[in-house]
């Protein structure tokens, strides 16, 4: 266990099904499960400082991977300036567990145009050794509140096929497949097809 992290009760773990944001010992945050451990995490609005640890917990994804389209690692520069453009516009949180950042969702435009201003893709990122543990629930649940507050309507989630775990995860949370991209894509040598994920954001959605 890297760091040091403090193990709290088994029991308080377990009865906090709903990860709701608690206080203990005067630390607030949200408790997960880590290595048969259950510790508190905190979320927190990104800042241009956090690229470089962010970047590397995404550089997986991109480098042996066809979960992201992009065939390159962005940049250092290019990360800090879409984390100050996705806090501006929408919003980027980040988890930490003892001030170390492992994982990290925001959302972003749909599409340039001014009628989809209401609407966002949402994505997410975990470090490998804390992925199944809450972190991405705990992340996408505040994600969707704050878009909810700054008033946007609909979110959307492109997953590139096969992922069970990532279809299994958004539909946890509200998403409904709404259709299929085939081979939109093509990495590593290979066609990929992309599923659209739609869920309601906002408490004044009319159909």
């Amino acid at each position: 266990m890297d760091g040091a992290r403090q193990a709290l009760p088994g029991d308080i773990c377990d009865q906090a099904n709903d990860r709701e944001t608690l206080c203990i010992g005067c630390a607030t945050g949200i408790l997960i499960r880590w290595a048969g451990t259950c510790i508190l995490m905190q979320i927190r609005s990104a800042t241009p400082a956090d690229a470089a640890v962010l970047r590397e917990i995404y550089r997986p994804y991109v480098e042996t991977t066809a979960i992201s389209f992009e065939l390159e690692v962005p940049s250092l520069e290019e990360f800090q300036r879409r984390i100050s453009v996705a806090v501006e516009g929408w919003s980027w949180l980040v988890a930490e567990v003892d001030g170390r950042q492992v994982g990290y969702a925001y959302a972003c435009a749909h599409r340039a145009r001014e009628a989809y201003q209401t609407s966002v893709e949402t994505s997410a990122y975990v470090r490998e050794d804390y992925q199944r543990q809450g972190v991405g629930r705990a992340l996408y649940t505040r994600l969707l509140k704050e878009l909810n507050e700054r008033g946007f309507g609909s979110a959307f989630a492109g997953i590139t096929l096969p992922n069970d775990a990532s279809v299994g995860f958004h539909e946890s949370l509200g998403f409904e497949l709404i259709g299929i991209f085939p081979r939109v894509g093509q990495k590593f040598g290979a066609w990929h097809d992309v599923a659209w994920f739609y869920r309601s954001i906002h408490d004044s959605v009319q159909d």
